[in-house]
This record gives C-alpha cells, sequence and structure tokens, in this order.
C-alpha cells in the first residue's frame, strides 16, 4: 500500500516528466522551466534562494543559469544587501518563450486535472499548503 507522501511524490514526478516531454522543444530541460517558473512569480532573487525554491544545491543552479543566460533569457546582477551575493532576473526575451511555456503548462493542468471540480481542487490546494506550512516547521525545528 502506498503511503501519502509516495503517492505525493509520484504525482510530483510524473507532472512534471509530461511537462518536461513537452517542453523539450523550446528549448527547456526540466531546471530550465522550474527556475524560470519561479522567477516569473519572485523575479530578482538572490540566487541561494532561488536553488533552494527549485529545489538544487548551488552549483547545479550556476550551470542552470549559465544556460539561461546564454540564452539570453536570464542576467545575474550584483546583490545591493549582499557584496558575494547575485540576484536574478528575467530579460525582456523571456517573455516570448515564457508565453509560450505558460500555454504548455497550462494545456497540462487542464487535463491533469481533468474531472475535478473547482471546489475540489481548491480544497486540495489549500490541503498541500497546510502539509508545506507544517513541512517548513518541522524543517525550522530541527
Amino acid at each position: 500500500m502506498k503511503t501519502l507522501g509516495m503517492t505525493l511524490s509520484y504525482l510530483v514526478r510524473q507532472w512534471r516528466w509530461i511537462n518536461d516531454e513537452r517542453l523539450q522543444p523550446l528549448g527547456l530541460t526540466q531546471s530550465r522551466w522550474i527556475t524560470l517558473t519561479h522567477l516569473k512569480y519572485q523575479d530578482g532573487m538572490q540566487q541561494h534562494q532561488l536553488a533552494r525554491l527549485v529545489g538544487v544545491e548551488s552549483p547545479s543552479l550556476v550551470r542552470t543559469l549559465d544556460g539561461l543566460e546564454q540564452l539570453g533569457l536570464v542576467e545575474r546582477r550584483p546583490c545591493a544587501n549582499d557584496r558575494r551575493g547575485k540576484t536574478v532576473h528575467l530579460t525582456a526575451k523571456a517573455s516570448d518563450i515564457m508565453a509560450d511555456m505558460d500555454a504548455v503548462l497550462d494545456q497540462t493542468r487542464l487535463q491533469v486535472l481533468a474531472g475535478l471540480s473547482e471546489q475540489e481542487i481548491a480544497d486540495f490546494s489549500r490541503i498541500a499548503e497546510h502539509i508545506n506550512y507544517n513541512l517548513h516547521s518541522v524543517c525550522e525545528h530541527k
């Protein structure tokens, strides 16, 4: 019997795999589209914060950012509050690919959530946010 954690892990892996396959024609690897998605919601965050959100170590994120920078989609700037740190920003060129990326992600979302009511989706989101809050509390009290 699968535990809740195993089921959630499987859902995330499958959803990411589908998106990864669909975004490949845009030249976006999983690490690239996930990084761009996080920057879409919080442009200009520090590199170490972005690495934590993406779920990778800083050296792995540096490789991803190098690739995105070569494509002209992001730029790194010195951090005003931390001389050693850098902030990551989307470029104007990123908006076109982000629109295509969002269309793919929206299509996948519609297919994955087909048959669920808006209320069921809202309830699941609320429960997932509560679990996320609990996870952060556990991490802070290690």
